[in-house]
């Protein structure tokens, strides 16, 4: 309550100006009824009948009428509780991850002092450039980020969300591509599916908001974050026409070269597949599809390296975030006008009933 009353202030304050008038008209129609008097012949006949409740109340009706008249006045003023807000908008990063689960992504790769498999550690370290962690990266919590994966075709995981809750539950469950029919890297079919889910994420986000604008969220750039360990033999589009159509759609990508020169062997529905040392991406063709975007190309050969290179790409992609203060109104004049009229009412039926005065 007290907290509402340091809040209180008026839409019109200059109607406040009445309230010395309105004072000056109830004093002067209490003076104007004390004034009131009945001429009789010899007063001592009428002082032993003494003073009776109407008389000891006569001052209640004016004094009545001055307190309505400064309610209403008040009322008039249009007084209102403030209520201020801060409201957070962003301008951020539309960014379509594109991570290769071809069977070469089973290879291990170290990540903390452990073994696991690259597409395991390509998944850890996404959730970590997603939600941040304490070792350098601090969270998307602002931007639109989805998924796609690709193996001998590409699909979309999840289109670009803001919450990310459902995104890192999707990113958990990707699995290998361990079927003969999913065999091969389709690179380009990756990229070029991003960039089409990029090229419609302003109609997307409007379309969500029910045909308005987000007011809370503009896109200030967009970007493809690619993963592969694998050299492109598969797909409908090559990874430089997807490349150039991004180019055209200002959509930069960012590749990464997942793994080392070491060879191993893999599990497949056909058994144990061997992978030669040095059988792994096409490194000139990942560099040649950033350059063309204006992006950039890194190699990561371990979790830890990965990791550096999203803080790079946390560095050339940052998020504006604005703190907007405005202040909403809740209008609070109906309690005033309440009372001044139930004042007003009560003037009026006790100089009908118990106060009238005699003509």
């Amino acid at each position: 309550m007290i907290e509402s009353l340091r809040n209180l202030e008026f839409a019109s304050p200059y109607v406040l100006a009445i309230l010395p008038l309105a004072l000056a008209l109830g004093w002067w129609g209490a003076r104007a009824r004390r004034r009131s008097v009945i001429r009789y012949s010899w007063v001592p006949l009428v002082e032993p009948a003494g003073r009776t409740w109407r008389t000891r109340l006569a001052w209640l009706p004016p004094a009545l009428r001055t307190a309505a008249m400064v309610l209403l006045v008040v009322a008039a003023a249009r007084p209102r509780i403030g209520q201020g807000e801060v409201r957070t908008t962003a301008q951020g990063v539309a960014i379509m991850m594109v991570v290769d689960r071809s069977l070469s992504m089973e290879l291990p790769m170290n990540y903390d002092r452990e073994q696991l498999e690259r597409l395991e550690v390509v998944k850890r370290v996404f959730q970590e450039f997603v939600e941040g962690n304490d070792a350098g990266l601090e969270g998307r919590p602002e931007d639109l980020i989805g998924l796609v994966t690709f193996a001998g075709f590409a699909e979309t995981i999840c289109p670009l969300v803001r919450v990310h809750t459902t995104l890192i539950d999707l990113v958990r469950g990707v699995d290998l591509a361990r079927d003969r029919v999913e065999g091969g890297t389709a690179i380009g079919d990756g990229l070029a599916l991003a960039a089409a889910r990029l090229q419609q994420a302003e109609k997307e986000l409007i379309a969500r908001n029910e045909g308005e604008i987000d007011p809370e969220f503009t896109i200030k750039s967009k970007a493809i974050v690619l993963l592969t360990d694998g050299d492109e033999n598969q797909g409908q589009i090559s990874s430089l026409q997807a490349a150039r159509l991004c180019q055209e759609w200002g959509i930069k990508i960012y590749a990464i070269g997942i793994g080392d020169e070491r060879g191993g062997r893999v599990r497949a529905s056909r058994g144990l597949v061997p992978i030669r040392p040095g059988q792994g991406f096409n490194e000139s063709l990942l560099k040649r599809v950033a350059e063309l975007t204006g992006g950039n190309y890194w190699r990561a050969r371990s979790g830890e390296s990965l990791r550096e290179i999203y803080e790079r790409i946390d560095e050339l992609e940052t998020t504006e975030i604005t703190s907007v203060e405005f202040t909403s109104y809740n209008e609070a004049f109906a309690p005033w006008a309440m009372a001044g009229l139930v004042l007003l009412g009560l003037d009026a039926l006790l100089g009908l009933t118990f106060l009238r005065r005699a003509s």
